[in-house]
C-alpha cells in the first residue's frame, strides 16, 4: 500500500482520454446539428424540436443520480467505474444512428420516434458518461496530476470536436448526394464505430486506485443529504446547469447564424482566398491537399450550395485549434494561480467576446472569425480545470465527513450539466420560433435578431451567473492543498498502488 499521490502514466492518461473523444462525437453533434437535424431533415417544427430536446435530456439528467448511486454500488474485479464504459459501448454505437436514422413515418410518426430514440441514446450517456467522468476521482489522488488528466481528457475531446464540428456536414452532403437523411445515417454509422472501438481503449488502459474507507456506512439518503451542506458542490451545481445551458444554447444555434445571417457572398470570398472553392471550370484545384479536402466535402461544389457548410466547417476546425492551445495551458495556469482564479478570469473574458457577436453585421466575415479565436482562447484554459475541480469536491466532501461518494457527486453534477442542455435546447428552439424563424426559407429580419441574440447577449448573460459561483466557490489553492495532504494520510491503510 502506499499513501503517496498515484502518477500516471502516459498511455493510462491517453486512454483515459479516448473515452471523452468517443462521449464528443454525441455531444458535439447534439450541441451544434441536433436542433438543425430535427427542424430542417426530420421535419419538425422548430418548437416542437425545443422541447422533445428539453423532454429528451431531462430524462437524461434525472437518471443521472440514479446511474451514481448504482456505480458507487457497483463492485467488480476491473473497479466501480471502469466496466460502465465497456458494458455499454456497443449499445451506445447502435443507439447513436437510430437516433440520426429518419424514418418514413407521418410528422407524430417522426416526432414520436424522435423522442424515443433521442431518450434511448440520452440513457446510455449516462450510463456510460457518469462513471466515465467518475473515474477523474479515483486514478489518483494527485490534484496537479487530476488537472493532467483532465487537459489529456480534453485534448482528446477538442480533437473529436474538430472532426465532428468540421466533418460532420461535409460527410453528410457527401454520403447523402442530396438525400440528407442517408447522410446523416452513414455519417453517424461511422462516428458510431469509432465510439466503440474508443471505449473499448479506454477500458484496457485504466485502473481504478482511489478507494472509499471499507467501513464507511452505505446510505443513499446520506449521500444526498451531504450534499445540501456542501457549499463547494453547490456553486459546481449552478455552475454547470448555466454553463451547459450557454454551450447548448449557443452551439445550437451557430449554424442558423451561418446559414441564414452571414453574408454568403462574402464568405465565398474567404473560402475562395483560402483555395476551398473549385475553379472556373469547375475543377477542385490540384494536389493532394485539396484532393483530401474534397473527399471530405469541405471544398464548396460546383452549384455552390454547401458555402455555409464549408464555411461553418472551416469556423469550427480553426477555432478548436485555437481552444487547444488554451487547454493546454491549463495545467501550467492551475499550478501558477490556482483553479479557481484562472477560472474567473478565462470566462470573465469569454463573456465579454461572446457578447460582442451582436455587434458585428453580416459582412464582416473576418472579424467573426476573430472573435471567435478571441473568445475560445481565453476560454480554452477553463474547460479541464472545471472537470478537475469536480474532483476537488469529492475531496472536500471526504475531508469533511468522511464518506467518499464519488458516483453520486458526479452524477448530480452530470444531472446539472444535462439540466443546462436541456434547458439550452429547448431554450434555442423557442427562441428561434418566437422570433418566426421558418426552416428552409428566407428569414425575416426579426428572426434574424433572434439568431445574433441567441449566440450573444443571452448566453453572455447565463455566463454571469458561472462567473458569481466561481467567486462563491471556496476551494482555493491553499486548500486544495492542505485537503489533498489529509486526505493522502487518512487514506493509507486503504488506497491501493
Amino acid at each position: 500500500m502506499s499513501a503517496k499521490p498515484q502518477k500516471l502514466s502516459f498511455i493510462e492518461k491517453a486512454g483515459y482520454s479516448l473515452g471523452d473523444a468517443a462521449a464528443n462525437f454525441v455531444f458535439q453533434t447534439m450541441i451544434l446539428f441536433q436542433l438543425s437535424f430535427y427542424t430542417d431533415t426530420l421535419g419538425i417544427m422548430a418548437a416542437s424540436a425545443g422541447t422533445l430536446l428539453l423532454v429528451g435530456r431531462l430524462w437524461d439528467a434525472f437518471f443521472d443520480p440514479m446511474m451514481g448511486v448504482i456505480a458507487d454500488r457497483t463492485k467488480t474485479r476491473w473497479g466501480k467505474f471502469r466496466p460502465w464504459v465497456l458494458w455499454t459501448a456497443i449499445p451506445w454505437g447502435v443507439a447513436m444512428v437510430l437516433a440520426y436514422t429518419t424514418p418514413d413515418w407521418g410528422t407524430t410518426g417522426k416526432l414520436v420516434y424522435a423522442c424515443l430514440t433521442n431518450i434511448l441514446l440520452m440513457t446510455l450517456y449516462s450510463a456510460n458518461n457518469t462513471p466515465y467522468s467518475a473515474m477523474t476521482g479515483v486514478m489518483t489522488g494527485d490534484i496537479n496530476e487530476r488537472t493532467s488528466l483532465s487537459s489529456y481528457r480534453f485534448v482528446a475531446a477538442m480533437i473529436a470536436q474538430l472532426i465532428v464540428g468540421g466533418f460532420t456536414l461535409p460527410l453528410v452532403a457527401k454520403f447523402g448526394q442530396g438525400n440528407n437523411a442517408k447522410g446523416w445515417q452513414m455519417t453517424m454509422a461511422l462516428w458510431a464505430t469509432i465510439c466503440v472501438v474508443f471505449f473499448v481503449i479506454t477500458f484496457l488502459t485504466t485502473r481504478e486506485r482511489i478507494l472509499p474507507d471499507p467501513k464507511q456506512k452505505v446510505s443513499a439518503r446520506l449521500d444526498f443529504g451531504d450534499l445540501l451542506k456542501n457549499g463547494p458542490w453547490i456553486a459546481m451545481f449552478i455552475l454547470t446547469v448555466s454553463h451547459f445551458l450557454v454551450l447548448a444554447m449557443r452551439g445550437g444555434t451557430m449554424f442558423y447564424y451561418f446559414r441564414y445571417y452571414v453574408n454568403q457572398g462574402r464568405l465565398y470570398g474567404l473560402l475562395q482566398s483560402l483555395g476551398l472553392t473549385r475553379g472556373a471550370s469547375g475543377a477542385v484545384p490540384a494536389g493532394t491537399w485539396h484532393y483530401l479536402l474534397n473527399t471530405f466535402g469541405l471544398v464548396v461544389n460546383v452549384a455552390n450550395t454547401n458555402v455555409s457548410s464549408v464555411g461553418f466547417s472551416l469556423f469550427n476546425m480553426s477555432s478548436l485549434f485555437i481552444t487547444l492551445i488554451g487547454v493546454l495551458c491549463s495545467t501550467f495556469l492551475s499550478i501558477r494561480f490556482g483553479k479557481k482564479a484562472v477560472a474567473i478570469a478565462g470566462f470573465s473574458m469569454t463573456t465579454i467576446f461572446m457578447a460582442s457577436f451582436v455587434l458585428l453585421p453580416p459582412t464582416a466575415i473576418g472579424t467573426v472569425f476573430i472573435l471567435e479565436y478571441l473568445r475560445v482562447l481565453t476560454y480554452g484554459p477553463t474547460v479541464p480545470l472545471i472537470w478537475a475541480m469536480f474532483a476537488d469536491v469529492v475531496d472536500y466532501a471526504e475531508w469533511k465527513t468522511g464518506r467518499r461518494t464519488t458516483g453520486v457527486i458526479y452524477a448530480t453534477i452530470l444531472f446539472g450539466l444535462k439540466a443546462g442542455l436541456s434547458l439550452g435546447g429547448a431554450i434555442a428552439g423557442w427562441l428561434l420560433s418566437g422570433y418566426g424563424y421558418r426552416a428552409n426559407a428566407v428569414q425575416t429580419p426579426e428572426a434574424l435578431k433572434g439568431i445574433r441574440m441567441t449566440i450573444s447577449v443571452y448566453p453572455a448573460a447565463f455566463f454571469l451567473i458561472v462567473i458569481v459561483c466561481l467567486i462563491c466557490y471556496k476551494i482555493g489553492k491553499r486548500l486544495n492543498i492542505q485537503i489533498q495532504d489529509e486526505l493522502a494520510e487518512r487514506r493509507k491503510n486503504f488506497t491501493t498502488t
